[in-house]
Order: C-alpha cells, then sequence, then structure tokens
C-alpha cells in the first residue's frame, strides 16, 4: 500500500481526494499517484468483500484501460474487470460490494464480473475489450487468474494482428474526422482529436501487433503525451468535472492550474505537442501494409524515390550542398510522396544552419516548392518537425505553433501562412509574378510572432531581415512589403466603404501604387480569407472585393475614376420599384430588400425586424435618392445568416412590412428577445475593445462617414441606425461587417438639410448616442 498506516476504506477514499485536491502534482506524475492510492482503496474493498464471504470462489480485480495504465485523472472513469472460474452467483455478491461503495462516492465505474473464458470470448470481436486488456493490471484477489488475464489478451491481440491493426486504423480517422486536430482547433479535444492522447495510446497499441515505431519516435512521443495529458488533468481540476473538450472559458483558468504563464503558452504548448503527435501518428499508419521493395528510381540531383518514399542518394551530401533539403522537399511534393526516415536523418544531422544569406537559387527552390500547393504543406510539417525550417529561417520560429484563439481563424499562424500560401498557389496563373504572390502569402502575418502591431513588424522583417536574406531584389522586396503592409486593405475597404465613391477607389488606387501589386494583393486577400476561416470568405465579400480591384485596376491602367464609380446598389429592378414610390420586401436566398419612403429611422426599423427572427445581418447597404414628387424613397439591403433548419420567409416578410409602416414594437420586442435568448458562448480569447465612433471626412460629396466599432449583440444594428436617426442623420449608404464578436458599420451620413456633419457639438452628441446605444 501506498500510506500503509491507512487501511480503512474511508479514510483510504479520504486521501484519495486530499490528492485530487492537492496542487504537488501535475500531468502524469499526478495520474500515477492518484491511481496509485485508487489502488489501494480498490485493494481494501476487495478485501473487506471477501472477509464478508467467506465462503466465496477464488476471484481477482484487474484494472484495465486507462486505470491499467495507472493513468488516471481527477474524474476518469475506473475501468476494473472482477474474474473468476466458477459460481458466478458468490461472485456478484463480491462485486457488489465493491462497486456501490465506488458508485456511493460519485465516482464513475466501468465493470464487469466475467468468467476468463468470457472474457477472451469478448476480447476476440470487440475492439475497445481488445486493446483494454493491453494495460491489464492485478489489483487485488488471484494474481494468477490476474496474469492469465493479461497473457490471454495479449497473445489474442498478436494472434488476429492484421486484423486489429485494419479496425484500429479505422478506428483511428474516423475518430479524427469526428474530433478535428488538436492543434489547430479553437476548443481541441485533447482525448479523441487528431494529435490527441488516443492517436498516442493507439501506436502504442499497434506496436504490439508488430507496427513498430521508428526508434526516434519513442521519446518523443512520450514527451508530448505528457504535455497532453498536463493539460487534461489541470481541466479537469480547473473545471471540478471530467471532460476532454477544452473550451475557451476555461482555458484561462487550465493554464493556471497547469502552471503555465497565460492560456496562449498553454494553447501553443497543445499544438506543438498534438502536431508532432499526429505527424508521427499519420507517418506510422502510412507504412502500414507498405510493400518494400528496393526499386528506385533518380527523380532529382542527389534525390531519389524508394518504395514510394523521397531518400537521398548515396552520393548526396546534405553538408556541401544546403539545397538538397529543398530538392527534397519539392520532390516529395510533386510525387506526393513522404520524406523517407533516413532521409530526415542525414538532413537533420549533416545540414548545417543556412547562413545569413541564402545560397544562390536556394529561393527559386523555396519558390517551386510553395507552388505545389497544397501538395507542399504535409513537406513542410516534415521539414518542421525536425527544425530544419527554423535552421533555414530563424524568423519562422515566433509563429511556429502560435494559438490564434479565435472562432474566425481555424489555423495557428505558422498553418495559416502554408494554408494560405497553398491557396495561392491554386490561383497563381491570375498574376504576371506568381513567385512574389505565393512569397508574400507566406509572410503577410509573420509579424504575428513578434510584440507590437503584427503588420508593422511583418514589414520591418521582410525589408531589413528576410527579403536581405533570401537575396530578393530591392524592387522584389518592395513588392512583398507592399503586400504584408495592405494585405487586408481590400477586403476591409470593400465591406466598409462606397465603392462608387471615387474618394475610396483613387485613395485604394494611391496606396497599390500599380497593376501588378494589385494584382497580388487581390489573389492574396482571396488566399488570405480562405485559410483564415469559413466565415472570412463568401460570394457576397469575393464580389465587393472583385469590383474594388476592378474599379481601382481602371484607374491604374490610366482610366478617369468618374468612369467606374457606379453603384451596385441599387440595381436596376430596385431602382425602378424606387421610382414607382411603392413600398416593396422582397426576400431571396439571404438578401433582403426593402423599398419604402425614406422616412428617418427606416433602414432602423428594417435591421430591427429582422433581428426578432434571429436573423444576424453581416452585410448591408442603404441608398436613398432626392425627393421626387415630394417624396424621397429608399432603398436597403440586407445579407443575413440563414439559420441550417432555413427560415420561413413570410413571417418575417410581414414584419419588416409592420416595421416600415411604423406598426411593430421594435425595441419592447427586442428587450423581451433579449431576456430570453440564451447568451452564446465566447468565440475568442481577447473579447473586442471598447466601443468608439471614428468619423471621416474624406468621402466626396456631401456624406460623412461615421465608423462603429462595438462587440456584436442582439439588434446592434437597430441600436446604432436607430441612434443615428435621432440626432438627425439621414443614412446614405451603409455597410455592415461582422466578424467573431467584432462589429465594423459604416454609415456614409448627412444632416436632415442634406449637409455633412461638421459642427464639432453634433459629432459629440452623435458619438454619446451611438455609445449609448451599444453600451
Amino acid at each position: 500500500m501506498s500510506d500503509a498506516v491507512v487501511t480503512s476504506t474511508a479514510d483510504l477514499l479520504n486521501v484519495r481526494q486530499q490528492v485530487i485536491d492537492s496542487a504537488d502534482e501535475q500531468g502524469r506524475a499526478f495520474c500515477h499517484r492518484l491511481a496509485a492510492v485508487t489502488d489501494d482503496w480498490l485493494e481494501a474493498l476487495h478485501r473487506d468483500a471477501v472477509a464478508a464471504h467467506p465462503g466465496a470462489p477464488p476471484c481477482s480485480l484487474v484494472a484495465i484501460g486507462g486505470y491499467g495504465r495507472g493513468e488516471l485523472a481527477p474524474f476518469s472513469d475506473l475501468d476494473v474487470l472482477l474474474v473468476h472460474e466458477s459460481d458466478p452467483g458468490a461472485v456478484e455478491e463480491i462485486a457488489a460490494a465493491i462497486w456501490y461503495p465506488i458508485w456511493d462516492a460519485g465516482i464513475s465505474l466501468g465493470h464487469a464480473v466475467r468468467t476468463l473464458d468470457d472474457q477472451l470470448e469478448l476480447a476476440v470481436e470487440d475492439l475497445d475489450t481488445a486493446t483494454s486488456l493491453l494495460t491489464a493490471r492485478h489489483l487485488a484477489g488471484d494474481v494468477g487468474l490476474a496474469s492469465r488475464v493479461a497473457a490471454a489478451g495479449e497473445d489474442n491481440w498478436r494472434r488476429h494482428r492484421d486484423r486489429w491493426l485494419d479496425e484500429l486504423r479505422g478506428r483511428v480517422r474516423r475518430r479524427q474526422s469526428d474530433a478535428g486536430d488538436v492543434a489547430y482547433i479553437l476548443e481541441p479535444d485533447v482525448k479523441d482529436g487528431h494529435g490527441g492522447i488516443r492517436d498516442a495510446q493507439s501506436l502504442w497499441w499497434a506496436s504490439v501487433a508488430g507496427l513498430a515505431l521508428h526508434p526516434d519516435d519513442s521519446q518523443v512521443l512520450n514527451d508530448c503525451y505528457d504535455v497532453l495529458w498536463g493539460a487534461r488533468v489541470a481541466l479537469h481540476r480547473a473545471t471540478g468535472r471530467r471532460g476532454d473538450v477544452l473550451r475557451l472559458e476555461d482555458q484561462d483558468a487550465t493554464a493556471a492550474r497547469s502552471g503555465h504563464d497565460d492560456a496562449d503558452a498553454l494553447m501553443a504548448d497543445i499544438a506543438a505537442a498534438a502536431r508532432t503527435v499526429a505527424w508521427i501518428a499519420d507517418e506510422t499508419w502510412g507504412r502500414l501494409g507498405r510493400r518494400v521493395t528496393g526499386r528506385f528510381a533518380p527523380i532529382a540531383p542527389g534525390v531519389i524515390l524508394v518504395d514510394g518514399e523521397i531518400e537521398l542518394d548515396d552520393d548526396a551530401s546534405p553538408a556541401t550542398d544546403p539545397r538538397l533539403v529543398l530538392r527534397v522537399a519539392q520532390a516529395a511534393a510533386r510525387h506526393e510522396a513522404r520524406i523517407g526516415r533516413r532521409c530526415l536523418d542525414r538532413l537533420t544531422d549533416e545540414m548545417p544552419d543556412w547562413p545569413q544569406r541564402w545560397p544562390a537559387g536556394a529561393v527559386d527552390d523555396l519558390v517551386a516548392l510553395l507552388l505545389e500547393g497544397h501538395r507542399a504543406i504535409g513537406v513542410l510539417e516534415a521539414l518542421d518537425q525536425r527544425g530544419l525550417l527554423q535552421r533555414m529561417l530563424p524568423e519562422w520560429a515566433p509563429v511556429r505553433s502560435r494559438p490564434q484563439r479565435n472562432a474566425y481563424h481555424r489555423f495557428t499562424v505558422d498553418r495559416h501562412l502554408w494554408e494560405a500560401t497553398a491557396n495561392a498557389a491554386d490561383i497563381a496563373d491570375r498574376v504576371r509574378r506568381p513567385d512574389l504572390l505565393v512569397l508574400g502569402a507566406l509572410f503577410h502575418d509573420i509579424g504575428k510572432g513578434y510584440p507590437g502591431e503584427h503588420t508593422e513588424v511583418g514589414v520591418e522583417l521582410l525589408r531589413t531581415s528576410i527579403g536581405p536574406r533570401l537575396g530578393l531584389s530591392a524592387s522584389d522586396t518592395e513588392v512583398v512589403v507592399t503586400m504584408i503592409e495592405h494585405h487586408l486593405l481590400l477586403p476591409d475597404v470593400a465591406v466598409r466603404r462606397d465603392l462608387s465613391d471615387p474618394v475610396t477607389i483613387a485613395g485604394v488606387a494611391e496606396q497599390v501604387g500599380d497593376g501588378v501589386r494589385l494584382e497580388l494583393l487581390h489573389a492574396l486577400t482571396e488566399a488570405d480569407s480562405l485559410a483564415t476561416g469559413p466565415s472570412a470568405w463568401g460570394s457576397w465579400k469575393a464580389g465587393l472585393v472583385r469590383e474594388l480591384a476592378a474599379r481601382v485596376g481602371h484607374v491604374l491602367g490610366g482610366g478617369d475614376v468618374d468612369d467606374v464609380v457606379w453603384r451596385l446598389f441599387p440595381d436596376a429592378d430596385t431602382l425602378a420599384l424606387m421610382a414607382s414610390g411603392e413600398t416593396a420586401v422582397r426576400a431571396n436566398d439571404d438578401v433582403v430588400t426593402v423599398v419604402a419612403a425614406d422616412t428617418p429611422g427606416m433602414f432602423a426599423r428594417v435591421a430591427g425586424a429582422l433581428a426578432l427572427h434571429g436573423l444576424d445581418v453581416i452585410g448591408a447597404q442603404a441608398h436613398s435618392d432626392e425627393p421626387t414628387a415630394g417624396m424621397a424613397m429608399g432603398a436597403s439591403q440586407f445579407k443575413v445568416v440563414v439559420p441550417r433548419a432555413g427560415v420561413e420567409w413570410g413571417p418575417v416578410i410581414a414584419d419588416v412590412e409592420r416595421a416600415v409602416a411604423g406598426g411593430l414594437a421594435i425595441t419592447a420586442r427586442l428587450a423581451e428577445r433579449a431576456h430570453t435568448y440564451r447568451r452564446g458562448r465566447a468565440t475568442q480569447a481577447r473579447p473586442p475593445g471598447p466601443p468608439k465612433v471614428v468619423f471621416d471626412d474624406g468621402a466626396s460629396g456631401d456624406a460623412t462617414v461615421v465608423e462603429v466599432h462595438c462587440t456584436s449583440k442582439i439588434g446592434v444594428l437597430y441600436r446604432i441606425t436607430s441612434a443615428l436617426a435621432e440626432v438627425g442623420l439621414d443614412i446614405r449608404h451603409a455597410t455592415v461587417q461582422t466578424v467573431g464578436m467584432s462589429v465594423v458599420d459604416t454609415f456614409y451620413v448627412r444632416t436632415r438639410d442634406g449637409s455633412r456633419v461638421t459642427d464639432a457639438h453634433h459629432r459629440g452628441e452623435i458619438e454619446r448616442a451611438v455609445l449609448h446605444a451599444v453600451a
């Protein structure tokens, strides 16, 4: 026993709770300690049960599964088996005497009472039973019987190795597909996700069946396993409940319990460990069933293809040919082959750190690799696992496995850069400089690994460090600098400004500079957005960016800005309705268009009616004409998120019509909805900053631009636009952008007399009204 002086089951249960409550041990050390004191408790329970039934036949209490490995998190199940060879009735009485105290203690129990033969018969048919016996461990009772259980379980696993390995690989793939990647998901499942605890355990089970781990992988896998278990234990302690999904709201507390400085540090460690586990798992399972013939084919200087893997020929020398690593990577991507482990070993051991300035031609090799697109990502991961990328490009180290911790970004910074580069390669035929496109994509967020504003830092890194290191010319360096500096320019302007305003088009043209840069920025916008996440790119945003790029391109090509300032909205049909003076509400897919008399607050009323039906507005435009025959007409168009279950447009249209006519108590109804609405969980680690109102006098004509930054909530667009109406503003044009929890709404407004907002007092009242509305 761990504590020989403690013998009663009640005292031993108290000891177990003291271990859980103690902060002395972390990770697997804690797991083993908890398993040890649990062993003592169960041994005492078994002792008392047997003593209470003196005529009972021999039996053995066996720990299996995670408990058999000696790995217990605070709220893990206790997986135990009571095995016997005789009278089941008598053994059931012993079992009940053991099980009920465990249940009474509120501990989840996975239990069974079986004969040895019954247990082995089940193990032959069931994967979970078969794997659980691989860690069978005697707790109490007949030692020989427990040993026979363990030996028979291992024999079953080895005798049916082919079937078990095939079934286990299928289980691994399904689990990974269902739970996603631990390294990249905002709220990872550290147990069942790709690269999680179960992946490591599956590899150890597979090794018992003969699928050997590479010698270098065993210790690395064990170290990563420690990190993941440390996170799981800290999660249980922080939340006071069982669970394997590290939810955003629990990450700070989990970081504190695991000894990390903050949640970013915790998630970075988890990401690094999980991606290594995932890589080892993919490498190992990829060898299952591989035929080894020894046949090879030369495919590049010093590089050969051997049985589907890339290797170095005997004469290749990484020590004297530093570009060899990039030729290997190109070959692997082009042939969709893994880099062989012997090849990786030689590159790791023999390649020197690259000099301050890359060897001549190396940047061309890098570009060729990047232009392989998504085929290059797995290759880059293999190089990164061995630290080869950082030895070539030290500036990469700070972004490695760096979490972004919001629902908008689905990848760590480094993986996001790879994905954006792969997307850029897919559309490289759209630009005149595909080499600069993929380099700009690779480095556009490189500054996120460093202190300071990431765009400014990235520009400085490219101009003073990375560009010279790669050997880029001064002119090419400045083009990539422009891509980094302005990688958000097109999407931000497209969704926040009026594209029919000549000032908008001329301003973008001035910042971009020339047609080559415009091509590159347009392609980078698409590649970056697609790599960011599903909410970052769609047909609506793509259309706005495409229109902006076309108009700016016309100006950069020597055309007159006045030639390209036609409106996207309203279209011809909407203009015809406006001219008729009729009220109309139309819904088409995810777009609602409203034409009505341009009365104060009309835009706000429509937005409020949509909010009442739970339709989140992600984009909106508004337009009003000069009065015709004494009445001005306005048109608004709202792009909404349609729920998965769809939307019944009839009631929505009816409420919008009532709202336009002033027949709907919008404020009261929204208050009721907000009161009963279940508050959504946070979708980013750091909430948006405090709300702010920004005035911009740069628009042409008689409009002032009012930009509102705030946190998304029910009816926020209605509140903002109602506040603008209250202080006497007419919305001439509006765009709405909602990204995760952040809202950036832009309104082109004028006063009731049709002029700009220039009075300082009026601006102060506008700001006061809007900030109150969004508070």
